[in-house]
């Protein structure tokens, strides 16, 4: 069956301009920087996720600081081989960058600070108007069983390791992870399976504990899954989709 990678992997972000541009790496003369961008969440905190981008997509003046973007493209991984061991690096890959003018964009009310509403249907009505400024679709397969567990309020999470096909027999390793009654779906999942998730691109905080008893402050990305469907393929190579789960109250908890 042919891939179509781009229907495989595809994202859209809208942000602001969160760090200086840095160098990437250079490939027959064309030359990639990467940049941070700022995508507010509802509750006020933000996401810094990384950008990597041609430099025939962007002129110096849109990378200014605070510069809101609209950027299109796909959520990629590589290794990186540090300290004797290899490491998983994620970024956006843009394969399109536009300017948004303040006048142009669509506000995205913060209902935790909006008073005298239904704060259940706006907390609904805020994310689907969040999720077009942070969006991603991927269609791979599970490469590592998805390990499932409670916290100690009892919320249901699964961490999934999915494996995106990319175009030169290369593959994306993208962590996700899923809430609630999508976390309890994916705890039975097997290695192998093929699945469709929506979602959004998320950074994430956290303290690693060295040998030496330091602390390290460390930052995860990964994706915060809204959806997520179990692909099938046919006899006739027609595929269908089954067994779909959806929690989508469960990921506006998480985006808040």
């Amino acid at each position: 069956m042919d891939t179509n990678y781009l229907e495989n992997n595809y994202l859209t972000l809208v942000g602001k301009v969160a760090s200086d541009k840095k160098f990437s790496h250079e490939i027959y003369g064309e030359r990639f920087y990467s940049f941070d961008l700022c995508i507010p969440r509802l509750s006020g905190s933000a996401d810094i996720i990384p950008v990597t981008a041609s430099e025939r997509l962007f002129t110096d003046e849109m990378l200014q600081d605070g510069t809101k973007l609209l950027i299109k493209g796909q959520f990629r991984s590589y290794n990186s081989y540090e300290n004797e061991r290899n490491k998983l690096i994620l970024t956006v890959f843009a394969k399109d960058i536009e300017e948004v003018k303040e006048d142009e964009e669509v506000e995205t009310e913060n209902v935790e600070e909006t008073e005298n509403v239904d704060s259940e249907e706006a907390r609904k009505e805020a994310f689907k108007k969040d999720y077009i400024t942070n969006e991603v679709v991927l269609i791979g397969y599970i490469c590592k069983k998805p390990v499932y567990r409670q916290t100690p309020f009892g919320r249901e999470i699964a961490d999934l390791l999915l494996a995106v096909n990319r175009a030169y027999n290369k593959s994306d390793y993208i962590p996700s992870i899923a809430w609630g009654r999508n976390a309890r779906f994916c705890q039975n999942l097997e290695v192998g399976t093929e699945v469709k998730i929506v979602g959004r691109v998320q950074s994430r905080n956290y303290e690693k504990k060295l040998e030496d008893g330091t602390v390290l402050k460390k930052v995860a990305y990964e994706v915060s899954i809204g959806s997520l469907e179990v692909v099938k393929e046919s006899e006739n190579n027609n595929e269908e989709t089954a067994d779909t789960a959806s929690e989508e109250d469960n990921t506006v908890q998480e985006a808040m």
